[in-house]
């Protein structure tokens, strides 16, 4: 009796892939939060993040998408975009190719767009390749490391899941009189952040890919399950995590679409 349900399910699952594959893969969402956080200085309520992460950049639809990401950030009027890493899903011969045409957007975006490596980074290679390339666009390229943007301390902390992190370099010279944002790629890091940021960012979940249409997710990524997807105020910093633009592993989505977001942050 079991093996009659063995085909049915194979079918069902393969269908389930196929559908995640051509259809939810490509809905990009474009997202608009107002994010209430304890300590964010009334004289930059109203600041506004573009936000994206896990580009993945190898083929066809992950540079449509993050163009269609980056054209959508150029209309909102963002102070700053980040970008929580994993540009790359590994270092091949036509990577730089792959970075330097997916992200030729940042350009309009001058001197206003800070982005932190990610695991995927240094697969096959070396995350600080892939400096050249964006500073070339304006952008800063955080590798344990802290810039100022428009008043608001932009700390960007390296790869955990690579141990190339280290928040105390990256905070060493933190104003505490300043507002201060953390990018880092990995969330569940988040509960060994240092004090003194009100808020950090993440990628690398992708938001569990494939949740069931309650947002459970049956298999989540080692430094990214505690912090699944969206915005967790009572996490010790408060903290936003990305559904990703791409994929990893089976290129495709079930109930979890690629997302990019405008991120308005004001105090409580």
């Amino acid at each position: 009796m079991r093996r009659d349900w063995i085909l049915p399910l194979g079918f069902a699952g393969a269908g389930l892939l196929l559908y995640g594959a051509l259809v939810e893969t490509e809905k990009l969402t474009g997202e608009r939060k107002t994010l209430r956080l304890p300590n964010w200085p009334k004289s930059h309520d109203g600041y506004k993040v573009g936000f994206i992460a896990d580009l993945h950049l190898r083929g066809a639809q992950e540079l449509a998408l993050t163009e269609t990401a980056l054209e959508w950030l150029l209309k909102q009027d963002c102070d700053a975009i980040a970008i929580a890493g994993d540009i790359l899903p590994w270092w091949r011969e036509d990577s730089i190719d792959y970075a330097t045409y997916g992200l030729r957007l940042l350009a309009e975006f001058p001197g206003n767009v800070v982005v932190v490596p990610g695991n995927h980074d240094y697969y096959g290679g070396d995350a600080s390749g892939l400096r050249p390339i964006l500073e070339g666009y304006g952008a800063h390229f955080l590798q344990n490391q802290m810039v100022e943007i428009g008043g608001v301390q932009w700390v960007g902390i390296d790869s955990a899941m690579e141990s190339k992190h280290d928040p105390a370099q990256a905070m060493k010279n933190l104003d505490p009189g300043k507002p201060a944002i953390t990018l880092w790629h990995e969330g569940d890091s988040v509960d060994d952040l240092p004090t003194g940021t009100q808020l950090m960012l993440s990628g690398h979940s992708h938001g569990g890919q494939f949740t069931t249409p309650w947002g459970w997710a049956p298999m989540t990524v080692r430094g990214g399950s505690k912090y699944l997807r969206g915005f967790y105020p009572d996490a010790p910093t408060p903290i936003y995590v990305s559904r990703g633009l791409a994929t990893t592993g089976p290129p495709s989505r079930l109930f979890c679409r690629p997302e990019v977001s405008v991120l308005t942050l004001v105090g409580i």
